[in-house]
């Protein structure tokens, strides 16, 4: 990494809970192709004094995390298309001021969908009504799955979610989907919850396929079940490495090679902690 100078380009996350998975993709990709960048991870204490400091200092651009997904559309100057669509965001750019939003989840999920060849016709059921969860219900709807049940505890905001992609609502996940989602933050490294399982043992047996977005750890409690149960599995790595790689060609406008991203997320993999 080059010594720190007055015209190094500087990337952040936001988020309540920063870990290192960006920060490590990022910088990795930047010593690889030589550029005078650095990323750096911040866990704001006044989100509309750190959007105005990404505007005021020139800071290229911002990752954002739970819970600052939908507050932050407020304090930007254009939502795009990605953004726009499901009104969450997780990627601003900073255009000499002009700040844009962007959701880099949403195109992850929907390739994760695609490269996985999970079938659209699985009874789908996902845990989860924050602003992660709008981009992967989105991304369900536009890759054709047409029963998904969306399961919050929340009724407000699950039902307001399910309802919007023409999904239904459960407060509890029932016995019987083909495809588990978790987009909570249960089996999170740190959390209240980090030991538990989004779903149950029995719920995963009777799966075909299990999606965890929980990118911290690599290998979740959910993750690990299903590996047990042998069931094929997109984990929160998968998410992270293919979002982070949209976002680094945002700010940069290089798109590295796929020999540089394996490495970038081998990197990053190499600090996540175990279950």
């Amino acid at each position: 990494m080059p010594i720190l100078n007055k015209d190094t380009t500087l990337c952040i996350s936001l988020s309540a809970r920063p870990s290192n998975n960006g920060t490590r993709f990022h910088n990795h990709l930047y010593d690889q192709l030589g550029l005078n960048w650095i990323y750096k991870a911040f866990a704001p204490t006044d989100l509309t004094q750190a959007i105005a400091g990404v505007r005021g200092l020139g800071i290229r651009g911002a990752a954002v995390s739970m819970p600052y997904k939908e507050a932050v559309i407020a304090l930007v100057d254009t939502l795009a298309p990605s953004a726009a669509a499901i009104d969450s965001v997780n990627t601003i750019v900073n255009d000499g001021g002009v700040l844009t939003a962007h959701n880099t989840d949403y195109s992850a999920v929907l390739n994760l969908l695609k490269t996985h060849h999970v079938s659209p016709s699985l009874r789908t059921v996902v845990r989860g009504a924050g602003g992660m969860a709008k981009a992967v219900v989105a991304a369900l709807r536009d890759a054709g799955f047409r029963d998904v049940v969306v399961v919050a505890r929340n009724e407000e905001a699950g039902r307001s979610l399910a309802e919007t992609y023409g999904y239904v609502w459960e407060p509890e996940a029932q016995d019987g989907a083909e495809l588990l989602v978790n987009v909570t933050p249960i089996g999170m490294a740190g959390g209240a919850e980090a030991q538990q399982l989004s779903f149950t043992l029995e719920q995963v047996a009777a799966a075909q396929m299990v999606f965890d977005v929980v990118a911290l750890p690599a290998e979740t409690p959910l993750i690990g079940a299903a590996r047990s149960a042998g069931k094929p599995v997109i984990t929160g790595a998968d998410v992270a490495t293919l979002q982070a790689t949209e976002q680094f060609v945002l700010y940069t406008g290089i798109t590295p090679t796929d020999e540089q991203i394996l490495a970038a997320r081998d990197f990053m993999l190499a600090d996540a902690p175990s279950v």
